[in-house]
């Protein structure tokens, strides 16, 4: 009994690094670009975000350990490199083109200055654009690391899963899963940055995190999938604990998100910070949503 049990935990602990960060970098990049797709977030919150994934698609080529055992693995960690190149390349865009500003962001900066001044008398200083400044960054080339990314992820999932498509679309949906939680926190924190931002952009990004939410659950659940481990067809290696764990770690993911929303309904600047504090901890369930289950399944 001892050594089963042993001969299982082994299997089922088992997760794939480089696959985990690329996910994680393709799923922030299209985030990125839910949010900046609106210019009115100042130019360093994707400078912030394209640094991170950038880190994240080096990181999951490093793990990879460029030894690849078949075509989807080398696929795989070359498209790595690729996400991360793209991003670099969206940051050194964005960099150069940082005189033209935000078009959103500048046109509220002015609307508000121009309120101040009719209200006390007190002119302010209007945002400055230089003229010969150029067109803007387009948040388009955001998109562009998860346009590379997807066949990556697709043969990530090959890699993982064989020719199951299930796997495939549970590392695709992983991916848009992590990465919106990911940067709904991140975005967050980017108001004590930029408080004049419309609370909407939190609000969307949240919405969109809990619309992935049921669809993470759903092809974590499809057989052969957790209603196996609580059924006890898929031995789990801890008695089935690692099964009612993952189920806590959903449910408790989709709630968050929900009072999340709530909390964002509150007329107070706190209320924005009290929901950062809430998508932090959401970011730890979902991640137990998403790595507990594929962890369990690998066996």
């Amino acid at each position: 009994m001892n050594n089963r049990v042993g001969r299982s935990v082994t299997t089922v602990i088992q997760l794939d690094a480089s696959t985990v960060l690329l996910q994680w970098a393709v799923g922030g990049m299209f985030g990125c670009w839910f949010t900046t797709r609106h210019r009115e977030v100042g130019l360093g919150y994707g400078w912030l975000l394209r640094g991170t994934y950038i880190v994240m698609a080096v990181g999951a080529f490093l793990f990879s350990g460029t030894s690849a055992d078949g075509t989807a693995e080398s696929i795989r960690d070359i498209g790595s490199l690729v996400v991360a190149v793209a991003c670099l390349v969206a940051l050194a865009f964005s960099i150069a083109r940082r005189r033209a500003g935000v078009r959103g962001f500048d046109e509220r900066h002015d609307e508000r200055s121009a309120r101040v001044a009719s209200m006390t008398g007190i002119e302010r200083e209007t945002s400055r654009r230089s003229a010969d400044a150029g067109a803007e960054f387009d948040p388009r080339w955001d998109l562009v690391p998860v346009i590379v990314g997807a066949p990556a992820l697709v043969a990530a999932g090959i890699a993982a899963g064989g020719a199951d498509t299930l796997a495939v679309v549970r590392i695709l949906v992983g991916a848009a899963f992590l990465g919106l939680v990911s940067d709904a926190m991140l975005l967050g924190h980017w108001y004590l940055v930029q408080p004049g931002l419309p609370r909407r952009h939190v609000n969307e990004i949240v919405r969109a995190f809990l619309w992935t939410w049921p669809i993470e659950v759903m092809v974590m659940l499809i057989p052969t999938g957790m209603f196996s481990v609580f059924s006890g067809t898929v031995d789990d290696g801890w008695s089935g604990q690692l099964g009612w764990f993952w189920a806590a770690c959903a449910i408790t993911t989709g709630v968050l998100g929900v009072v999340t929303l709530r909390a964002l309904k509150e007329r107070a600047y706190s209320a924005v910070m009290a929901a950062t504090g809430l998508m932090y901890l959401a970011i730890l369930t979902a991640f137990g949503t998403d790595l507990v289950s594929r962890a369990v399944l690998a066996g």
